[in-house]
């Protein structure tokens, strides 16, 4: 039997598994998916969906374009990819995953960017967004919000590295030769781009912005759908004892890294679900809060397979290549953890991370340290009814659109 028909078994195999173990847990597949939707429904749409618009429009606009031109002295060196990639990297950074992947996919599309570009691009521009690392993380699940400060210093710190680490893969490949202007300064370049792509864009603006709520809404109709799916995977296993048997097998590496075995259990779920691992990490009673910042460090670089499933749909619409993004987030993972013990000292000195008294506060945090849970209960509070117009929106705009193709 070759390769090709063992995975075709497995996955037919793993997939009925599944279903029968949905159908013999189904209160616990039905609170696993209640608890999924109520996450896209609450956060993860209303934070995404105005960002995803947005972009669609900058790009079609030549803002983008615009800020590559900026740009390429400073990514180009330190990234190898063009300067576009800035704008992915800053919007990654602000809105979380799977922004990054989103846009990368789109330069490709777009032909701003060489596949191997894209593959490095893409590798480093996906993180937690602060919104998740301060107000879920740090504050949901800690309280304590100056954690947060370690976490995303890690964190983003992490995916630098990772970002000039990457720089050497494809070394092999020619750089596309970069024409310049050696008269014009770089801000008159940069214009001239921004008005070439916009008259390259026959698009009237009534419908680039249709195009772009219908776009987003498709990517994240299908981010929500994985939510929901790992959640209830993740469930699952939990329920069958074969986290508990996973967790087993990496005990051994944790009591070698001088972190408590408690923490196993957190870590798997945590490599299918990072919302869950984090939750889970911050209950361990047996492990400190350093040795809990570094398990979360950890599960936050490396995203979680459902975040990587998300990534890995949206990649397929291009040419670009998963293996790469999928190896930068075991590096990313690796790196978020040791930066978390390295700076664990210095931070906790400062920050008096182990203490929740207000003692030194950053300015952020200085409304009674509940800045970020602010943001987190107004996003609950007003995110389904952002979610509901939306989605009308799109029923609108799509049946109309339908009607006028047919």
């Amino acid at each position: 039997m070759n390769i090709s028909k063992i995975k075709s078994v497995l996955l037919a195999s793993g997939v009925t598994f599944m279903a029968i173990s949905m159908i013999s847990l189904p209160e616990q597949s039905f609170e696993a998916s209640i608890r999924g939707l109520q996450m896209w429904w609450e956060i993860v749409f209303p934070s995404l969906f105005p960002f995803f618009v947005i972009s669609e429009l900058l790009i079609g606009f030549g803002v983008v374009k615009f800020m590559g031109v900026l740009l390429e002295p400073l990514m180009r060196p330190l990234f190898r990819v063009p300067g576009v990639g800035g704008f992915a990297w800053a919007m990654g950074m602000a809105t979380g995953f799977p922004a990054g992947a989103k846009l990368t996919a789109r330069l490709r599309q777009e032909k701003q960017l060489t596949r191997t570009e894209a593959e490095r691009l893409v590798s480093f521009t996906n993180s937690s967004s602060p919104l998740f690392i301060f107000g879920a993380v740090s504050v949901g699940f800690f309280h304590n919000p100056r954690l947060g400060i370690l976490l995303a210093v890690a964190h983003y710190l992490g995916n630098f590295c990772v970002g000039v680490m990457m720089r050497f893969y494809g070394k092999n490949e020619k750089n596309k030769v970069i024409s310049k202007s050696l008269t014009k300064p770089i801000i008159v370049q940069a214009l001239s781009a921004l008005h070439r792509t916009r008259l390259q864009n026959k698009k009237p603006i009534g419908k680039l912005i249709g195009d772009a709520v219908i776009s987003s809404i498709h990517t994240l109709l299908m981010i929500g759908g994985f939510i929901i799916l790992f959640s209830v995977i993740n469930k699952l296993l939990f329920h069958l004892n074969i986290t508990l048997i996973l967790a087993s097998i990496v005990e051994y590496a944790l009591t070698v890294l001088h972190l408590p075995r408690e923490l196993s259990v957190p870590f798997i779920a945590g490599l299918f679900e990072i919302t869950l691992g984090s939750r889970m990490t911050s209950q361990i009673e047996e492990a400190n809060l350093m040795q809990q910042a570094i398990m979360a460090s950890a599960i936050l670089g490396f995203s979680g397979l459902s975040v990587q499933a998300q990534v890995a749909s949206i990649l397929a619409t291009t040419d670009i290549r998963f293996k790469p993004f999928f190896a930068a987030r075991i590096i990313h993972g690796f790196l978020s953890g040791l930066l978390t013990f390295i700076l664990w000292k210095p931070f906790s000195l400062k920050f008096h991370l182990a203490s929740t008294e207000n003692t030194v506060v950053p300015v952020v945090l200085q409304e009674h340290d509940v800045w970020w849970e602010n943001i987190l209960h107004i996003f609950i509070k007003f995110g389904p009814l952002l979610t509901i117009v939306s989605l009308i929106l799109y029923i609108f705009y799509y049946k109309k659109r339908m009607n006028s193709i047919t």
